[in-house]
């Protein structure tokens, strides 16, 4: 898919200002929307949205195709009157300027379930048929999550291969006993992806008639605690008698881990996978495609072949390249959906075999800027070695800030930096990239909103091989200015990432009754 030349801000909801311990996709989403206008920009990039879990990581979710319940605006559940107002005051003594997740799970997953029960007793038959429909339509993957989620919460063993034999081989009539046993908290599992999608599509309706699209994320593995393992074991490397992992994910080791990183991913059965016609993956970016616009697939190497580790090592020195499904995986995904819109993120050790795999497709891959510099000027990530077909980024979420980034490098370092910038303006370091990244040759350019912000490494989203403090940084109410949104969109028209037409529309306050968010149907 060609994309044309544009840019935008990397940002996940959860980093949204709101008053109930974690950005949500209420209020301050749309106003977010409506900056992005303002500031010429036509592109939104989020992070995975699934429900986390170990390390409260993106990348690490209970569902490829499921929400995140805790993006859910709670203040819209008030508005349908499936909570009252005080109901939120609990949530009022969070932190405000970082999410504390140990605090905020429990007391937001009671809201959830307390809004639940109450449109059980208020909910009128079209607003149950519209639930049952969402139901219907989402069967494929919605029952095995809710009865994965519940039986998770009640028999409170950290994997589901210690549940008894008949869950685990998921023996037909001990399913069905749990399923009347656990039949409400089932519900509730329902009903919460049911406001979630709901939710999220009144934001995408919005965003588009703002005209931003959204760029979504789509790890390539799953985390093993997850409804998809569980529910297609055979699709997946596991013992036949454990049901655990016989290999794992991860990478080699490079110039930034003399043991690799090993992530502990169950790896595919592409065997397994060719044979049922790549459903499950043709599922999965059919989701994906019915959220967002546009879809980062994160780790894209691995489609090419891709580092296999025994599940007994404890590092990532010992594994071997193995071959992944290639061209057979994107031709099988777009006889089904079509021309697909995806970015592929290509960090790392590539060999012409990816790019080559990558560039049959034309997807774009990725530049980012932190890395262009201290290896001269044959340095693929600096601006002068481009071609059209990339997005270039000052940092990605797993890279320190620009402002943080540059003052940990040496004085050698630095000097680099400013030789091929010139000079290092008033504007600070951060300007000075993103003016870099917007005036290059590359398709898109995207923006971590701390670097926008001038931010140091306190803002910083993620340290990889870390589970600590991350995914916790927001941004406050008030931080998005008017001259923010008005310097990045002069920006964007000098170097041709918008025009002023374009420009004129997104500042303007008000849209008209036909592309405001509540005149569009739910469940499209």
């Amino acid at each position: 898919m060609a994309f044309h030349r544009a840019s935008g801000v990397l940002l996940h909801p959860t980093s949204l200002p709101s008053p109930h311990g974690i950005g949500d996709l209420g209020k301050a989403a749309y106003e977010f929307v409506d900056f992005l206008a303002a500031a010429g920009q036509t592109i939104w990039q989020i992070l995975p949205l699934g429900p986390t879990g170990f390390g409260n990581s993106p990348y690490m979710c209970f569902s490829a195709m499921a929400g995140n319940p805790l993006l859910i605006s709670l203040e819209s559940l008030c508005e349908q009157g499936l909570l009252e107002a005080e109901d939120l005051e609990v949530l009022t003594e969070l932190p405000q300027e970082k999410v504390d997740f140990t605090r905020l799970i429990p007391l937001k997953t009671v809201l959830l379930q307390r809004a639940s029960e109450a449109f059980k007793e208020k909910a009128s038959r079209e607003q149950m048929d519209d639930f049952m429909h969402f139901c219907s339509q989402h069967v494929h993957w919605l029952n095995d999550f809710a009865l994965f989620m519940t039986l998770k919460d009640n028999l409170k063993e950290e994997e589901w291969s210690a549940w008894s034999s008949g869950l685990v081989e998921r023996e037909p009539k001990t399913i069905e006993r749990y399923e009347r046993i656990y039949r409400g908290e089932i519900f509730c599992h329902k009903f919460v992806q049911y406001i979630f999608f709901d939710q999220w599509k009144e934001l995408k309706h919005y965003a588009n008639q703002r005209s931003i699209s959204l760029l979504g994320d789509i790890p390539i593995y799953v985390a093993y605690n997850s409804s998809d393992v569980w529910a297609h074991p055979e699709l997946f490397y596991l013992e036949e008698d454990t049901y655990k992992s016989t290999h794992v994910a991860g990478v080699p080791p490079d110039y930034f881990s003399e043991t690799g990183q090993l992530w502990g991913n169950p790896l595919y059965n592409w065997r397994q996978l060719k044979e049922t016609g790549y459903s499950w993956w043709i599922d999965r970016f059919k989701m994906m495609l019915n959220y967002v616009d546009m879809i980062r697939v994160d780790h894209f190497r691995a489609f090419e072949s891709y580092w296999s580790v025994p599940s007994t090592e404890t590092t990532a020195i010992d594994g071997t390249w193995e071959p992944g499904p290639g061209e057979d995986l994107f031709l099988a995904v777009e006889a089904k959906l079509g021309t697909l819109p995806i970015l592929a993120e290509d960090l790392g050790v590539i060999t012409p075999d990816v790019e080559a795999l990558r560039d049959q497709f034309h997807f774009p891959g990725m530049k980012i800027l932190e890395f262009s510099f201290g290896s001269g000027a044959g340095n693929p990530y600096l601006p002068h070695n481009y071609d059209r077909n990339f997005a270039v980024y000052t940092g990605t979420h797993d890279n320190d800030t620009v402002v943080g980034w540059f003052n940990k490098l040496s004085e050698n370092e630095q000097e680099s930096v400013k030789k091929y910038l010139g000079h290092l303006s008033v504007d600070g370091i951060h300007w000075d990239l993103i003016r870099l990244a917007f005036m290059s040759i590359a398709d898109l350019a995207i923006i971590p909103l701390q670097d926008l912000l001038g931010l140091d490494t306190q803002a910083r989203m993620n340290f990889p091989s870390t589970t600590e403090n991350n995914w916790i940084w927001r941004y406050q109410a008030g931080d998005l200015q008017e001259s923010l949104a008005t310097r990045l969109g002069d920006l964007a028209l000098t170097y041709g990432r918008t025009s002023q037409e374009a420009l004129e529309n997104g500042r303007k306050k008000e849209l008209t009754p036909q592309q405001h968010p509540e005149n569009h149907e739910n469940h499209e």
